[in-house]
């Protein structure tokens, strides 16, 4: 699905979490615009691969969004970005009786603590924005997914206060329903489309990321929580 948004040529764009799936999708998005984009995620082997691919006017950046030292260090040495885009995640589902507390502690961590640090340390410029990513289990929770429904629900009640204290800088979030991703195709039977889901079947990560650069170049959103997820929430 090719999509064009030519207002980002010449901005300075940072996808967190851009090495693979929705992020991936947003870093070639905004590069095929005429955006510099900057790729940041833990794997320095991935994170080369995927930059070679996006041409001259990408950059990289390791960086362990759970780690406040980290992301401080690399904001205070970056110049400010013009939108970041959040979308790492590294997630871990069961029932709470059986997975493990240290996995739940960091499924957590990892999908609220990290955005929390960005929007804590990150520097823009002008007003800019920042977008964040849910997901439909904030607002429709299912057994098995309690620190992820958790998770998600937390960063789109932390989008509205962001929104509040960052302004005139924008912040919104995203909430994709099931995307075609290599994370959902690890899940295995989960790929498999929701009975009654209007859409009958499931996003891709382009599509993800066209609504996720619409919220970061429209000058007159923010605080806004958008539904992504073929009409799951009607279901």
């Amino acid at each position: 699905m090719q999509q064009a948004f030519p207002m980002l040529a010449g901005q300075r764009v940072l996808v967190v979490g851009g090495s693979s799936g929705i992020g991936l999708a947003v870093a070639r998005s905004a590069a095929a615009a005429g955006a510099g984009v900057t790729i940041a995620a833990r794997d320095p082997g991935r994170l080369a691969e995927v930059v070679a691919h996006l041409g001259a006017g990408a950059a990289r950046e390791p960086l362990d969004t759970t780690d406040a030292a980290q992301v401080e260090a690399f904001f205070a040495a970056a110049a400010p970005f013009d939108h970041i885009v959040v979308t790492a995640a590294a997630l871990r589902s069961g029932p709470v009786r059986d997975l493990p507390l240290e996995a739940a502690r960091a499924t957590f961590a990892s999908k609220f603590w990290g955005p929390y640090l960005i929007a804590r340390f990150a520097r823009f410029s002008g007003e800019g924005s920042l977008t964040l990513v849910s997901g439909a289990a904030g607002r429709r929770p299912r057994a098995g997914r309690g620190p992820v429904a958790a998770a998600c629900a937390a960063i789109e009640a932390l989008t509205k206060v962001l929104a509040a204290e960052l302004a005139p800088v924008r912040v919104n979030c995203v909430s994709p329903g099931l995307t075609d991703t290599a994370m959902l195709r690890a899940a295995g039977a989960a790929i498999s489309v929701p009975p009654g889901l209007p859409a009958k079947r499931i996003g891709t990560p382009e599509e993800v990321a066209f609504q996720i650069l619409s919220c970061a170049v429209n000058p007159y959103m923010t605080g806004a929580i958008v539904d992504i997820d073929g009409g799951m929430s009607l279901i």
